[in-house]
């Protein structure tokens, strides 16, 4: 049976393609404005800053300089990895992104009332039970890890593997996005027949010495 919410959601679609791609910019082979550019270039529309050790003006003010460079695009920018969630959505409201990424059990209607029906809010889910939860809360989306082994997610268990990935997509009301250990098209081209939404990255763009080259070939693994 799968779960409904019990509060609203955003009038606001998913991007498309729905690959989410999530910096990390202390991993970036090239500074991250130009890995935001070259991932733009390559086809992507959707980003979550999330660089967890800056303060939160400081957030603000790199989340701004990616949404002035994505905006031309007609990208979707979250902001992500603040715990709070009226933090994070005062950093949202500060820097005109689209919405907010919060983690496992945030608070979903507190971004909503701060920044309206037209906020996206994603929550991160690594399980089912969490996964339920996020869509009871009326998030819009859950990312869900590690669907791969993923040096990114540690602590979180071993991965879950396309068959959970399929059977929570499945139980669950909202779009759930794969996200911990994808770095091929044929990874992508998995989390698709498995039933995710979309698919979120990490470490294969920051690592990338050409990101545009990746993300245009993950694009390409959503559509084979």
């Amino acid at each position: 049976m799968r779960s409904s919410p019990t509060h609203r959601r955003s009038t606001a679609p998913l991007p498309t393609p729905p690959l989410l791609v999530v910096t990390d910019r202390r991993a970036s082979v090239l500074p991250l404005p130009a890995v935001v550019a070259a991932a733009l270039a390559g086809g992507c529309r959707w980003f979550a800053v999330r660089e967890k050790d800056l303060a939160p003006a400081d957030l603000a003010d790199l989340v701004a300089d990616i949404v002035a460079l994505a905006k031309p695009f007609g990208a979707t920018i979250l902001v992500a990895g603040v715990a709070d969630a009226v933090a994070a959505a005062r950093i949202a409201r500060a820097s005109a992104a689209d919405g907010v990424h919060l983690p496992r059990d945030g608070d979903v209607a507190a971004v909503r009332a701060a920044l309206g029906p037209d906020a996206l809010v994603g929550v991160s889910a690594h399980d089912r039970r969490e996964a339920e939860r996020a869509a009871a809360a009326g998030a819009d989306h859950a990312t869900l890890s590690p669907v791969f082994a993923s040096a990114g997610k540690p602590g979180y268990g071993p991965a879950l593997g396309v068959a959970e990935l399929e059977a929570i997509a499945k139980a669950v009301d909202i779009p759930v996005l794969a996200l911990g250990g994808i770095t091929t098209p044929d990874d992508v081209a998995a989390c698709r027949a498995a039933g995710a939404a979309g698919v979120a990255v990490m470490g294969a763009v920051a690592r990338a010495v050409d990101p545009r080259t990746t993300v245009t070939a993950l694009i390409e693994g959503w559509s084979a």
